[in-house]
């Protein structure tokens, strides 16, 4: 009767106020772990039926940016639409990388309220939202197990905080790792199922053992049916991070060791919490061996002698393991103490360094004033090159860049800047005279290849096209050829989706048709010799950044004789057919032969690939035995592209199969038949964007001024490395001395004419108009 009346004053004692609302929080720190925190949630929280979710995530506040010159600034050095900018991107990559978070509950169909915080301390941003929503139920991630690890744990310290009306889910590798009962779990029954186990046989003979009763009044069952956790466990501190991905907390010493202290405080608690446990368990043992209505007897006496002795040596072993967390813990007192005299050694260190670096930067400038004058002078003797080249060939005009220009704006051929490598050479992007271009080194050791450099310089340097790719300059003794940069890639990585970039658009894939064409007419109708491309194919399709198409490698064209007096071309007899297997004209392969209809071939199997984003091989066998049936045609078109019009996409398919007939004769004309045909159908194209609303077609966004936020007319670099409108840019240094991105003081005010920009500024006009 003593017994039941405390226990009911214990009660009445620890009595809690009723508990909030019910509702489920899932903390995550967007790294790939967290998946397997919320699909632990989803599983195990929704049969419980609870469909109210809060997803939880912390990020740092911004309080810098970073330049394009590597500089990090305090936001409020920087001008408030730059920092908008910075601001408004950090945002998309937050909702970017919650997507597919949001994604798992939607397809659970259950409610979700996304929830972004901004704190440098995650421990308190997670307790003060649980506190002021009431959610009862938290689910979060743990990391490195064990008691002593260098850092406190984050699940410990959330654990910690969170309030105590909240039960806090600790999951590790999609199962549950540990629990911290709520306050009413704790005092109430627990109703897990390992603990419904241990209390239907509490009528066994072994349930009143001091064992069995340690188990039910200390430990409450993992709901994944792992390890069991005391309910008197308070989570151990492991290792503390930042939830922000890329940005970690930073401790001081001081709160190393305070943690430490604390480390080595819970484990005095629980050495004190293992003793009494101990104590009282082997009290009622006795106690329960001698009462006065139960017979003493031998077997009694050896399993009391027993307990007796381990209980002797439990006491022991904790004892030792008490001794030795004090000892390690002033070990580690003093592996931070070394480290704090090595960070400040490591300090005293760069700083010496800064004084010797800028010692080197007063020497360098002196000796950049004396190479001045002969940097001078050999740029006047490349300019004087340059015009003599341009006497001696007049009709080739191209920029002269070279070999060192290249290895500069490639990063002396990095490869992190490699964009693809063909059979004829390796493609870089880079950034001449601060603009964006991609160049194309050329494979040496080969005289073929020579040829190849001289046609499409000879090409591309003559002949302007909007859908043909444009040459920015080259570099003739190296085999270099500097192009425009097309931001999409080419279209043949676009249909297959190389490194899962998002499916073009159907009514993107009649236009990009309609364009191709148009650039092989334009081809086949130059004078005073036509020009027939051999290798057309989506690898050498290019895209910019609105999806407009651009035909290049062009180096593989060969240019055929015309009658004046007749309006066909003379074919030319070739030995050795050149160009892609699947792609090449059968008849030109058979022959010899070379003509436009051969061009005609290629764009057929081009078309089918729009449609079907199928490789070439064996496409034209595919699309005969589909286009009759509907539901077959249906199961052979990518849909991945949108809702295909039937009736035009089976049209346009025929055309195809037209082009890829086996016979030149039996192709369509591609001026005559082709173009008319893919304008009428572009028609429908037409009417989709109006109806959706039609796609902005505006400039590259490297032609626009930062200061005009419109496409220059006079490009120029100042002494930021940005380029700008020169107007605009001289009326702003007029008045400031700083620059109107990064806000920092300019060196000086010189400004150089980017030429190779402004060229490509006035060939977009020109396209527009």
């Amino acid at each position: 009767m003593g017994e039941k009346r405390s226990a009911r004053s214990l009660n009445e004692h620890l009595a809690l106020p009723p508990p909030p609302s019910p509702g489920v929080a899932v903390a995550i720190n967007g790294k790939k772990k967290s998946k397997y925190v919320t699909f632990w949630a989803l599983e195990k929280l929704i049969p419980q039926g609870f469909s109210d979710f809060k997803l939880i995530h912390v990020r740092p506040p911004i309080t810098y940016i970073v330049t394009p010159m590597g500089k990090a600034i305090s936001i409020s050095e920087a001008r408030a639409e730059v920092v908008s900018d910075y601001r408004r991107e950090a945002d998309s990559k937050t909702n970017e990388m919650l997507l597919p978070y949001k994604n798992m509950f939607e397809r659970r169909k259950v409610r979700v309220e996304i929830l972004v915080l901004e704190s440098h301390d995650p421990v308190a941003a997670i307790a003060e939202e649980i506190a002021g929503t009431g959610v009862t139920k938290l689910v979060i991630g743990i990391s490195v197990p064990g008691f002593f690890t260098k850092k406190i744990d984050m699940a410990s310290l959330i654990a910690t905080a969170v309030p105590r009306f909240c039960t806090v889910y600790v999951v590790s590798k999609g199962r549950l790792a540990s629990v911290r009962p709520s306050d009413s779990e704790s005092s109430g029954r627990i109703t897990f199922e390992r603990m419904e186990r241990d209390s239907s046989t509490s009528s066994s003979p072994d349930s009143s053992s001091p064992r069995a009763h340690s188990r039910n009044n200390h430990e409450i069952a993992n709901m994944d049916g792992g390890a069991v956790i005391p309910a008197n466990y308070s989570f151990v501190s492991h290792q503390a991070s930042n939830m922000s991905d890329g940005h970690p907390s930073v401790h001081s010493t001081t709160d190393n060791n305070q943690k430490l202290r604390a480390e080595l405080k819970h484990v005095q608690d629980m050495y004190a919490t293992t003793q009494t446990e101990t104590a009282e368990a082997f009290q009622k043992v006795i106690v329960r061996a001698f009462e006065p209505h139960r017979p003493c007897n031998f077997n009694v006496m050896l399993h009391f002698l027993f307990l007796f002795g381990f209980w002797l040596q439990l006491t022991e072993l904790n004892k030792r393991r008490y001794e030795e967390s004090e000892k390690l813990m002033k070990l580690r007192e003093k592996e931070e103490e070394a480290k704090d005299s090595a960070s400040k050694e490591k300090q005293r260190y760069e700083e010496t360094m800064k004084e010797v670096k800028k010692v080197k930067e007063l020497m360098m400038k002196e000796a950049l004033r004396r190479r001045e004058v002969e940097i001078k002078a050999e740029r006047h003797a490349k300019e004087k090159d340059k015009l003599h080249a341009s006497l001696i060939s007049p009709g080739i005009q191209y920029q002269y860049y070279s070999w060192e220009e290249i290895e500069v704006a490639t990063s002396n051929f990095s490869e992190e800047l490699k964009i693809g490598v063909g059979s004829y050479g390796t493609v870089y992007k880079c950034n001449l005279h601060h603009t964006i271009g991609a160049v194309k080194v050329l494979h040496a050791g080969e005289t073929q290849l020579s040829k190849q450099f001289d046609q499409e310089l000879e090409i591309l340097s003559k002949i302007r096209h909007p859908h043909l790719v444009l040459l920015l300059g080259a570099c003739p003794e190296r085999g270099c050829l500097v192009y425009e940069y097309m931001d999409n890639g080419s279209l043949d990585d676009r249909l297959m989706q190389v490194n899962n970039t998002p499916p073009i658009p159907w009514f993107n894939r009649f236009k990009i048709a309609l364009e191709v064409a148009s650039a092989l007419v334009f081809l086949h109708k130059t004078k005073p010799r036509p020009i027939i491309h051999r290798d057309l194919k989506p690898g050498n399709i290019l895209l910019d950044h609105n999806f407009v198409s651009k035909l290049g490698d062009v180096g593989l064209s060969t240019m055929v004789n015309q009658d004046d007096n007749s309006s066909k071309l003379t074919v030319l007899k070739k030995t050795n057919p050149v160009g892609t297997l699947c792609y090449i004209d059968p008849e030109y392969q058979r022959t010899g032969i070379i003509s436009p209809k051969s061009d005609v071939y290629s764009l057929g199997i081009v078309i089918l690939q729009l449609i079907t984003a199928k490789p070439a091989i064996g496409i034209t066998h595919k699309v005969e035995e589909a286009i009759g049936d509907d539901a077959e045609f249906m199961a052979l078109l990518d849909m991945k592209a949108g809702p295909w019009p039937i009736s035009e996409t089976r049209e346009l398919a025929a055309l195809g199969l037209w082009c890829t007939e086996l016979r030149r004769r039996d192709r369509p004309d591609l001026k005559d038949l082709i173009i008319p045909t893919l304008e009428r159908l572009w028609k429908v194209v037409d009417k989709a964007q109006n109806l959706r609303g039609k796609t902005p077609s505006g400039p590259p966004s490297h032609f626009i001024c930062p200061l005009l936020k419109g496409v220059m007319n006079e490009p120029c670099v100042a002494a930021d490395g940005y380029t700008y409108d020169r107007e605009a840019i001289q009326n702003w240094l007029r008045e400031n001395d700083t620059s109107p991105v990064t806000n920092l003081e300019l060196p000086d005010k010189n400004l150089l004419a980017n030429y190779t920009l402004y060229s490509a500024i006035m060939e977009w006009k020109s396209n527009k108009q």
